[in-house]
Formats: structure tokens, C-alpha cells, sequence
């Protein structure tokens, strides 16, 4: 994987969809840039509900450009340190989350498996969807998976 300079990280488009620098990590950057969405999604869960889908939607069409303008930069579609689309995934898959703290870990964990193991049609999108829309459309997939099971197991136990 081509290596990200530091110097990304001073131009504002960059620096969003390098995850305020966590998806600089040589390892894993994509759960490193999933844990530094936590915080964010910390202060999003106390918004009505609808204003939470208007701010994950405006992060999503934001990320179409922020990532698009970072893969061209660095000349790699979807590298791994671009990790504004694991931000908006794990948001997605952390909406109306139950309360306790096991269920974030929970939500966390399946968004990780879904993003990684990339299940029907997720792995195909990801290959045929190009652009700042391939490198999100995935993880918002692997962020709605984790959101129906997790609403799910909520609803039986």
C-alpha cells in the first residue's frame, strides 16, 4: 500500500477523509479510523433521530467528494488510510442504537466483520463502483447490515 505523507493531513479534504489522521495507521487503519468515529457519533446520538439521518446523509454525499478528491491524489482507488467511509458506516450501523455500552461494541464489531467480509452484493459494488461513490457505497452496505442485525438481536432479547 502506498504510504500517505504526513503533509495530507494540512489540506481540509484530506485531513476529513484521512479521519483527522487515523487512517495513517500502518496497521488496521480501517478499524483505527472506525474507533476515531466513535467520539463523533458520541455527540450525534443526541440528536432527534431525523436530524441524525440528515447529518449521516450530508456525511455521505460529503464523503462522495472527500474521498473521490484523496484517491485521485494519491492515484490508488480506495486506499486504506481514506477512512471518512468508515465513519459514515459505523454511524449508520450505530443509529438508535440500544443503550449500554455492550451494544456499542457489539455495533463496532459487526460493522468491522460486514466492511471486511464484504457480503453479497457489497463485494460487488465495491468492485464495479468506482470513484469517491465505490470507496463509501460499501461501507454504508456494511453499516446498514450491522444496523438490521443489531435492531434485530435488540428486538429478541
Amino acid at each position: 500500500m502506498k504510504k500517505i505523507p504526513i503533509s495530507y493531513l494540512r489540506h481540509p479534504t484530506h485531513l476529513l477523509s484521512l479521519g483527522f489522521g487515523s487512517g495513517l495507521s500502518p496497521k488496521a487503519p480501517g478499524t483505527f479510523g472506525s474507533l476515531a468515529a466513535l467520539p463523533l457519533w458520541y455527540l450525534l446520538q443526541y440528536l432527534p433521530p431525523s436530524s441524525y439521518i440528515l447529518a449521516v446523509v450530508a456525511a455521505f454525499v460529503l464523503g462522495i467528494y472527500l474521498c473521490g478528491e484523496t484517491a485521485r491524489a494519491l492515484g490508488v482507488h480506495d486506499h486504506g488510510g481514506i477512512v471518512w467511509d468508515e465513519f459514515v458506516g459505523l454511524w449508520i450501523a450505530l443509529f438508535l442504537l440500544p443503550q449500554g455500552w455492550y451494544w456499542v461494541v457489539a455495533g463496532f464489531a459487526l460493522f468491522r466483520l460486514f466492511d471486511i467480509w464484504k457480503p453479497w452484493p457489497i463485494r460487488v459494488l465495491d468492485a464495479k463502483v468506482h470513484g469517491g461513490l465505490g470507496i463509501m457505497v460499501d461501507d454504508v452496505l456494511a453499516g446498514f447490515y450491522a444496523f438490521v442485525v443489531l435492531q434485530l438481536a435488540f428486538l429478541l432479547l
